[in-house]
């Protein structure tokens, strides 16, 4: 079966461009994401790419919601920038302009309930 297309478009140019992470990025996500793997607040992951944003979700459990989610949203880069740090309720932990900023949010320590 082929796809039918408009007379002088190519099929590329008919399917929605989707919004990716670039291997820089991914390298920086990872590494983050291998950190929580290590302290044990993340087992699973997974990656989005939609036509306006990408999005890179860290779940604690392979069935639960994620707990973390960096999205990339190209079109908020000079407003409020372009990368943003969202819960597991959909609340903005953090946002900015460079995703290292964004990320520095795992840096800081977290009290934890000792038993």
């Amino acid at each position: 079966m082929t796809q039918q297309t408009e007379p002088g478009l190519s099929a590329s140019s008919t399917q929605a461009k989707r919004i990716w992470f670039d291997r820089r990025e991914l390298d920086q996500i990872l590494w983050t994401y291998g950190k929580l793997v290590s302290e044990g607040e993340c087992r699973d992951y997974a990656i989005g790419a939609f036509g306006d944003h990408a999005a890179f979700c860290m779940h604690k459990r392979t069935s639960d919601a994620p707990t973390w989610t960096v999205e990339k949203w190209p079109e908020l880069a000079r407003k409020q920038g372009a990368y943003v740090l969202t819960n597991s309720t959909g609340q903005i932990i953090k946002r900015g302009h460079e995703l290292q900023q964004v990320l520095r949010f795992f840096d800081k320590r977290r009290f934890n309930v000792i038993e």
